[in-house]
């Protein structure tokens, strides 16, 4: 009898990285769920019976609205990766409260209830992977227009110290912060210098999403046996 299937749950998965990641996945023989909030196009580029999109805005979650969680996804994930990047190319000089609060629960707070609610099953199944994906710039304070972009990021970091339980259990989390990846969310962030930010960068070039999927895969998968709790940036050398 054939072994089920994985189950991985991307949340953002109609970025640059999400697309690439999905299509490993589909390789690597995982049943596929792609969370999008308004980007479908790219999605409906996938053909295949293992894959399927949901669409959700994450800007209509509250304690009211909870629910919808439930009614849209599925019972249970092997795997969470959350790569979602709401940015509003704010400056620290012009945040207001309402944008900062709305740039943490997108990118932080709402991805936690999907842990939350899916690492039951998970420890229950004494297997799953976890990965948030972080941003270098919170070791930085943040870019010239991306305060509350990062000031999120550094919220999603903190991993409840249940992770240790977790482990128990074969139940995995991590974080990746990631450096300057060459993907549209880099290019969509007003007066970015992307060619003076470069040379910041000791390897002296950015990332390719290939750089970072196939490390996201690890960690979401059985090669990962042993890595938990750990903040891992990859940056080329920042």
């Amino acid at each position: 009898m054939p072994l089920a299937r994985r189950r991985v749950l991307i949340l953002g998965g109609s970025s640059d990285i999400g697309v690439e990641l999905i299509k490993l996945f589909i390789k690597k023989k995982w049943l596929v769920t792609a969370h999008y909030n308004k980007n479908n196009k790219v999605l409906n580029k996938i053909s295949s019976r293992y894959f399927k999109s949901i669409n959700l805005d994450f800007f209509d979650i509250n304690d009211k609205t909870i629910n919808l969680i439930n009614k849209k996804f599925d019972t249970h994930y092997d795997s969470i990766i959350n790569l979602i990047g709401y940015t509003d190319n704010k400056s620290y000089n012009d945040f207001n409260i309402d944008d900062c609060l709305k740039s943490i629960k997108v990118n932080a707070i709402v991805p936690m209830f999907f842990i939350k609610k899916f690492s039951k099953k998970m420890n229950q199944r004494k297997w799953g992977r976890i990965v948030n994906c972080s941003s270098i710039g919170v070791k930085y304070g943040g870019g010239k227009n991306s305060f509350n972009y990062s000031i999120s990021k550094q919220t999603l970091e903190f991993i409840p110290n249940v992770y240790k339980t977790w482990a128990k259990n074969n139940v995995y989390i991590n974080t990746l912060r990631l450096g300057v990846v060459n993907t549209k969310l880099h290019k969509r962030l007003k007066n970015k210098n992307l060619d003076k930010r470069i040379k910041l960068i000791p390897a002296n070039k950015m990332a390719q999403t290939k750089d970072i999927i196939n490390l996201i895969y690890f960690l979401s998968s059985d090669d990962n046996q042993f890595i938990t709790g750990e903040k891992i940036t990859i940056a080329g050398g920042e």
